[in-house]
């Protein structure tokens, strides 16, 4: 009988120590599962670079306003993820366009970043300022460097004309500073204001300058979309080829006498109104005056185009996608 117990308790004891043995695995499991989840949700904190370059420029990082305006930058980017995305996304269309145009008219390729601040590559953005456009060009400036501004065509809204009167700007600019740097600052401050700066605070240097909050950051932001697009997984932005938003093919029907009825021209085109806006959105009636007998170029989509399931996949740059 008491070898009988004592085989009990030593089965029961066994069962105990399983049990108690069992319980601290899981234990344990569960502290690395939680850990795990919150090393997940977990903010990773991106590297600043020593040195960026742009428009064939060297920008040293190094001192602590430069160091921390670029941070600052590049840490709102990464985060503000539906803003960057959108951003990324659009680049794949409206690159191939501005890109040509820049290189001929001797502009860096870099200015296409500051295009992407300006306006988040929305070519129908318009500012409490009355900025409109990809651009982002005043009334002013735009008639200032070429542009028609009127009741009902207004370029700044033609993606190509809009470009064209940007590196128009950016030259002058040029000219007048010899650093694109300084350009950029003055894209956002203007020629004026850059320059009596300068002469104020005496420096030769836009980012030594005193500026307001906005013109201070403006050259950073540019500088560090430059970086997220060139590198964009890096960043977090894991996009495949298919969300990219594609370039859409047109040909351009030319006009040189007035159109009543937009709405009729576009049956006539085999489009609809609104895809007519779409494409030529620097149309700003339902009609088109002309009499000076002027030449308009208005862009009509090819249909199949229009819709994702029939189109060719086209990526502007090989690091974008991750497929």
């Amino acid at each position: 009988m008491t070898n009988i117990k004592n085989s009990i308790l030593k089965i029961v004891f066994v069962f105990l120590c399983v049990g108690i043995l069992i319980f601290l695995t899981a234990s344990s499991r569960s502290g690395q599962s939680d850990n795990t989840s919150v090393m997940h949700l977990m903010s990773v904190i991106p590297d600043v670079p020593s040195q960026v370059e742009f428009a064939g420029e060297i920008i040293e990082l190094d001192r602590f306003d430069m160091y921390e305006r670029y941070d600052r930058e590049l840490t709102s980017f990464c985060y503000t993820h539906s803003n960057t995305l959108l951003i990324l996304k659009r680049a794949n269309r409206y690159f191939p366009i501005i890109a040509p145009i820049l290189e001929k008219n001797g502009i860096p390729v870099d200015f296409i970043y500051l295009a992407a601040i300006e306006s988040y590559l929305n070519p129908r953005a318009v500012s409490y300022a009355k900025a409109a456009g990809l651009w982002q060009l005043m009334p002013g400036t735009a008639k200032q460097f070429g542009l028609e501004v009127n009741d009902f065509v207004d370029e700044r809204y033609n993606l190509e004309k809009s470009t064209e009167a940007a590196c128009r700007y950016l030259k002058s600019a040029y000219d007048k500073y010899g650093s694109w740097a300084t350009v950029a600052a003055s894209y956002n401050a203007g020629m004026g204001r850059i320059s009596n700066e300068l002469d104020k605070q005496q420096e030769l240097n836009s980012f030594d300058l005193w500026l307001n909050d906005e013109t201070s950051r403006y050259v950073f932001r540019v500088m560090v979309m430059k970086e997220i697009l060139s590198n964009p997984y890096r960043y977090g932005f894991a996009v495949k080829k298919k969300q990219l938003y594609q370039p859409i093919r047109t040909h351009a029907v030319v006009v040189n006498t007035a159109i009543d009825d937009l709405a009729q021209f576009a049956k006539e085109q085999g489009i609809t109104y609104a895809q007519l806006k779409e494409f030529n959105s620097w149309l700003r009636d339902r009609k088109l005056p002309n009499k000076t007998g002027k030449e308009y170029k208005l862009l009509i989509p090819h249909k199949e185009d229009l819709y994702y399931s029939t189109r060719k996949i086209k990526v502007y740059h090989k690091n974008w996608t991750v497929d």
